[in-house]
């Protein structure tokens, strides 16, 4: 049998095992691992073996418990909620000012935990309750929640682009620099929507009522100061990292611990708090682990095959297309398998394929991570089945249903995709402040 045929029959099994709801790591490292042993016999088991020694090898890999026990702390002990406090006094008296605080919760949320589920969470817990009770269109503030918690896998540290650095073989540090930059011009870009509609229709967005703004200078200081503290933790982690006084690893054991004595000095750092952090980070980090060393071993039998060479000259040399017509029909791929699958699962399954073709086209491995995360950002938005959707559907309150959940991405799925155009025509917006940083 070709090797063409070989590889084509490899990703069709695993496709169907994950439509059959077969786990991710399952599906993947057991297409992997079963190909590897009939196509070389009894010293195919290297394969997967090599790849758990590869991943066991992989010092930045420690960054990934560390941000995700950072973000679940801030979470559980309530200090999340500081934050919504602060933005509903400080921006209140504005139209459209609880949904505009809430992209920037979601912002910082994002900053604490590199999950976009986190920030679905704390959004429709803390944000939606309060948004819907003070008058505001529960179709635009949906669509608020789902974009902002769109922003934990793009915005550092994103635990996603931890992932595609591990797969690509890239560094960590440039991939979050260059998330910085495309991650803030698309929030910035969610707020001016909200401004601009708020604007030219009013009740969508009212001002909070007299009362609730007349709060003292004093209380308003005091909820700036307890709503900045994730902030002041983010840099005190990552200054550090930035200026080349610590590692990647030694600034998220930084992180990890300044969000440890701020739960304690405010006195949130219960048991039960402290346990639930730890059990969600040992849950956390043990699938994403599972999932690399999957996607690993797959990768590794694709490579064995020249799978990816097979099909360069598909792309390049038999449909004649070119680099930036390849790439497009990438990212629309992404969007497609975004309807039934999310972001981490996209990438172990076809990072193998895209990456070595993207270097291949001559494209830059840093510039692409950002694409791609943008890409699945908008597939986690894309009717009928996108991740978002339905976790959304899952934490909404009755009233909202599933058609106003569909409803309510329209207009920021476009803001996304205009996003996704700016950083593909200018690759500068990605690139130039992990150049900046890393040329000094």
């Amino acid at each position: 049998m070709p090797y063409e045929m070989i590889a084509l029959l490899m990703f069709s099994s695993m496709m169907l095992m994950l439509m059959t709801g077969q786990r991710v790591f399952g599906a993947i490292g057991f297409v992997g691992a079963a190909a590897a042993m009939l196509l070389w016999g009894v010293g195919g088991v290297d394969v997967p073996f090599a790849s758990a020694m590869k991943l066991m090898k992989w010092y930045p890999l420690l960054t990934l418990p560390m941000f995700i026990f950072m973000g679940y702390v801030l979470s559980e002990s309530k200090i999340a909620d500081d934050l919504y406090k602060m933005f509903h006094v400080w921006m209140g008296p504005v139209r459209g000012g609880l949904a505009i605080g809430t992209i920037g919760l979601m912002v910082l949320i994002s900053a604490m935990n590199g999950l976009s589920v986190a920030g679905m969470a704390i959004g429709a817990t803390i944000a939606l309750p309060e948004l819907l009770r003070r008058g505001y269109d529960k179709i635009m503030v949906t669509g608020v929640i789902q974009a902002g918690s769109s922003l934990g896998i793009l915005v550092p540290p994103s635990v996603v682009l931890v992932l595609y650095a591990m797969i690509a073989r890239q560094p960590v540090g440039q991939l979050w620099l260059a998330g910085v930059l495309p991650g803030l011009m698309m929030a910035t870009m969610f707020i001016i929507y909200i401004y601009v509609r708020c604007r030219i229709q009013p009740e969508l967005g009212p001002v909070l009522p007299e009362e609730e703004r007349n709060v003292p200078l004093a209380e308003k200081l005091r909820l700036l100061r307890a709503g900045l503290l994730p902030l002041v933790i983010f840099a005190t982690m990552m200054i550090p990292f930035v200026k080349g006084w610590t590692s990647l690893v030694e600034s998220s054991a930084i992180g990890a611990m300044a969000a440890f004595v701020a739960a304690v000095l405010k006195r949130r750092m219960t048991r039960e708090v402290f346990e639930t952090s730890v059990r969600n980070t040992l849950a956390i980090s043990c699938m994403f682990m599972w999932i690399i060393l999957a996607a690993l071993g797959f990768g590794a039998v694709f490579d064995g095959l020249g799978a990816v060479k097979a099909i360069e000259y598909l792309f390049t040399e038999q449909l004649n297309l070119s680099p930036w017509m390849i790439l497009i029909l990438m990212q629309l791929s992404f969007i497609l398998m975004g309807t039934f699958l999310d972001d981490t699962a996209m990438l172990v399954i076809v990072a193998p394929l895209y990456v070595p073709l993207v270097g291949a086209l001559g494209f830059d491995l840093i510039w692409y991570g950002v694409l791609y995360t943008i890409t699945t950002q908008i597939a986690y938005m894309t009717p009928p089945f996108g991740y978002n959707l339905f976790l959304m559907r899952a934490m909404a309150p009755p009233e909202i249903s599933l058609r106003d959940i569909y409803r309510s991405i329209v207009p920021f799925v476009g803001v996304m995709v205009l996003a996704l155009v700016l950083v593909m025509v200018f690759p500068q917006i990605a690139l130039w402040l992990p150049e900046y940083v890393y040329g000094k």
